[in-house]
């Protein structure tokens, strides 16, 4: 495979190091977040778990159960921007139906309901063992 040449948009930002790098990233990241927030799916997954992280901290859980659901929560929000990304990539490539581009959709719209399902069990079971609740 040829490097590409010294003039093109990936050799610039590929050859960015140090605090020059970190400031580019931090850019990208801004942007992701910003093309993340478009989406109503991020949005309403926020707008889920911003109180969600905050009632851990109202609520009268151990410091090893605040960690597990905050950690909980943001493991659906980085689910939701990798199958953000990955459906644009793929609505990048093509719009047109076609099975590999279905089956990249749909397993990452099950890995979102794998993290909310285990959201749901971690907060379920915290509630229950914590203020012993009659969930089961």
């Amino acid at each position: 495979m040829q490097d590409p040449k010294p003039d093109s948009y990936a050799a610039q930002i590929k050859g960015k190091t140090g605090l020059r790098r970190i400031a580019n990233a931090c850019g990208y990241s801004r942007d992701g977040f910003k093309a993340a927030c478009e989406e109503q799916g991020f949005r309403q997954l926020l707008w889920l778990n911003i109180p969600l992280v905050a009632l851990t901290f109202f609520l009268r859980f151990g410091t090893a159960a605040q960690m597990v659901l905050i950690t909980a929560s943001f493991l659906c929000l980085i689910v939701e921007l990798f199958n953000t990304g990955v459906e644009a990539a793929v609505d990048h490539t093509s719009l047109e139906k076609h099975p590999l581009a279905k089956r990249a959709k749909d397993v990452c719209s099950a890995a979102q309901t794998v993290s909310l399902a285990l959201l749901a069990l971690l907060w379920l079971t915290a509630l229950w063992r914590e203020y012993g609740f009659d969930l089961f």
